[in-house]
C-alpha cells in the first residue's frame, strides 16, 4: 500500500468520489473514505442515482412514504436524491470549514432533459440549490450552447456551479467566460464573490474511447502509435488555457475582490481500456488547483499502486498539442469527435434519467399501501 492519494493531495489534487448512495451515507463508508483515503467532495450524475435507487433496499421506508403521499415521480426522485445529497453534504461540513469552502462539496444535476434549455436550467438550479439547502453543494449545469448563458445566469445569481460534460477546448474556453461573466453579474448584484465557487468538469476517458476505435478502423501503424494520447493531451492543452484565463487582466480585477479561479475538474477518469495502467487518467493529470473526481475502482488504485511523481502536466503543451495535431493528420476530426461526445453524453444522461424514472414508478406502486 502506498500513500499515493495523500501524495496527490500535497501536488494541489483534490481528491472527488464519483459516486454516491444512501447505502455509502448510513454505513458510515462516506465518512471512511474521507476520514481515510483523503476524499473531500462528491460528485453525482442521473446514471449514479439510477444505479443507487435500482440496487438493494435503502430507498424502501422513503419511497413507502412518498407513496403513501401519492407524489409524482418527478417528486419522488427530488425528494430521495436531495436528500442523499443533503446528507452527503452534512457529513463533508467539516471538510468545507477547514477548506474556507474550496472542498467538502456535493454536486447534484439539473435534469438532464433540460440540457437545450436556458431559462428551464437556470429555474432548476434556483430549485436544486433551494431543495437541497447546504452552503457546500454545487449546481451541474451541462456545458451545452444552451448551458453557457445558464451558467453565468446561475453564477450571477451567487449558487456555485460544477460545469459538466466539457470535451473541447473552444467550448471549456466559453465555460471560462460564462463564470467571469456571473461573476461580474454577482459583483453588480453586490454578491459576496468570495463565497462563489466553481469547477469546470473536463471529461476524459470517453475522448480515447472514440479516438481510439476510429484509430483501430484505420489499423495502420502510424495510427495505432496514437492509442491512449489524445484524452490526456486535451486535457493537458485545458489545463494551459486555464492557466490563461486565470492569469489575464479581467480575472486579476474579480480576484482583487475576493473572487476564487474555477478548478479544472478531471472527470470519467475510470479507465475503460484493459491494455491502459488504470491509474493513468491519475498519474497523467497532476497539476496544483485540480479536482479529479474517481469512481472507487480508480480511487482504491491509485491508492494501492498509483505512482505520483509530481506535476505531470507542465512542460507538456507542445508535445500535447503535437498529439492531436498527429490525430488529425489521420482524418480524424477533433470537431466531429468533441460533438459526438457532448451528443451522446446528453443522450446517455437522458436515458439513465428516464430508467430513473420508470424503476422509481415501479417502486412506488410496490410499496403502495393496499386501497381502503
Amino acid at each position: 500500500m502506498t500513500d499515493a492519494l495523500k501524495r496527490l493531495s500535497e501536488e494541489g489534487v483534490a481528491i472527488w468520489l464519483d459516486d454516491l448512495s444512501r447505502q455509502r451515507i448510513t454505513s458510515g463508508n462516506l465518512a471512511e473514505l474521507i476520514d481515510q483515503q483523503h476524499v473531500v467532495g462528491v460528485t453525482t450524475n442521473p446514471t449514479i442515482f439510477q444505479k443507487a435507487i435500482s440496487e438493494g433496499h435503502g430507498y424502501d421506508q422513503q419511497l413507502s412514504d412518498l407513496a403513501a403521499r401519492k407524489v409524482t415521480v418527478e417528486e419522488a426522485i427530488r425528494m430521495i436524491t436531495t436528500a442523499d445529497v443533503r446528507d452527503a453534504a452534512d457529513i463533508l461540513r467539516p471538510v468545507f470549514d477547514a477548506t474556507d469552502g474550496r472542498d467538502g462539496r456535493v454536486s447534484i444535476e439539473v435534469d438532464p432533459r433540460l440540457a437545450h434549455d436556458t431559462k428551464a436550467t437556470v429555474a432548476e438550479a434556483k430549485q436544486l440549490a433551494w431543495l437541497v439547502d447546504r452552503p457546500n453543494t454545487l449546481i451541474k449545469i451541462p456545458a451545452t450552447e444552451a448551458g453557457i448563458p445558464a451558467i453565468a445566469e446561475t453564477i450571477g445569481l451567487g449558487i456555485s456551479v460544477n460545469v459538466t460534460l466539457i470535451f473541447s477546448l473552444e467550448r471549456y474556453r466559453k465555460v471560462m467566460d460564462a463564470f467571469l461573466t456571473g461573476l461580474e453579474k454577482a459583483r453588480e448584484r453586490g454578491l459576496d464573490l468570495s463565497k462563489i465557487h466553481s469547477v469546470a468538469s473536463f471529461f476524459v476517458s470517453r475522448v480515447d474511447t472514440e479516438i481510439d476505435k476510429r484509430i483501430d478502423a484505420l489499423g495502420t501503424d502510424e495510427a495505432k502509435a496514437l492509442r491512449g494520447r489524445a484524452a490526456v493531451a486535451n486535457a493537458r492543452l485545458a489545463y494551459q488555457a486555464y492557466e490563461e484565463v486565470f492569469s489575464s487582466d479581467r480575472w486579476s480585477a474579480l480576484e482583487r475582490e475576493g473572487a476564487n479561479k474555477q478548478r479544472p475538474l478531471w472527470a470519467s477518469t475510470g479507465v475503460k481500456d484493459k491494455a491502459y495502467k488504470d491509474t493513468m487518467y491519475v498519474t497523467e493529470l497532476v497539476a496544483p488547483n485540480t479536482v479529479n473526481t474517481m469512481p472507487e475502482a480508480t480511487l482504491l488504485a491509485t491508492e494501492d499502486h498509483g505512482e505520483i511523481t509530481g506535476n505531470t502536466v507542465a512542460g507538456t503543451y507542445e508535445q500535447a498539442r503535437a498529439d492531436l495535431d498527429a490525430v488529425e493528420k489521420l482524418g480524424i476530426k477533433y470537431d466531429d469527435v468533441v460533438q459526438l461526445l457532448e451528443d451522446e453524453g446528453v443522450e446517455k444522461f437522458e436515458a439513465s434519467w428516464n430508467d430513473l424514472l420508470k424503476s422509481t414508478e415501479a417502486e412506488l406502486q410496490r410499496l403502495a399501501p393496499a386501497e381502503g
